[in-house]
């Protein structure tokens, strides 16, 4: 258990910081930091699980989403969380709760909630997800 909450403390440290890298005129540079999610609730409100008992595997996807795209209805039974790098991103869950994302949004997931994304722009909508599950486990259940 303490290992899975270190594993997933490095995951969050990584998704949540962000390099920004300025030279001034003595040619020194400077680090930034901004953190850009921390919470224990995930975007609808529901309050994260705890973690799983089994060795932790990490799993980053990059997920792009072409315009006029409905995903599947879908649930994660692990956390996970991701930031939208590239277009815009609707995702609703099926009890009716709604979230806009545009470029640069983060999103921390609904765990056990069954829910989808959808692109309704005319770009491709491009998002990198975090999932902190264990070996031999799903990270995403589609629905029947």
């Amino acid at each position: 258990m303490k290992r899975t909450a270190i594993i997933l403390s490095l995951f969050v440290m990584t998704m949540a910081i962000a390099h920004e890298v300025t030279t001034n005129e003595t040619n020194t540079a400077k680090t930034v930091v901004k953190q850009l999610a921390k919470t224990t609730k995930s975007w609808n409100g529901g309050t994260l699980p705890a973690y799983q008992k089994g060795q932790p595997e990490i799993t980053i996807l990059q997920i792009t989403i072409p315009p006029n795209t409905k995903l599947p209805v879908h649930e994660h039974p692990v956390i996970n969380a991701g930031i939208l790098t590239k277009g815009e991103l609707t995702v609703h869950t099926i009890k009716g709760k709604t979230l806009h994302m545009k470029a640069g949004d983060t999103i921390v997931e609904c765990v056990d909630t069954w829910h989808y994304g959808a692109n309704e722009g005319t770009n491709n909508a491009e998002i990198i997800v975090f999932y902190a599950g264990i070996t031999n486990e799903a990270v995403t259940i589609l629905e029947k």
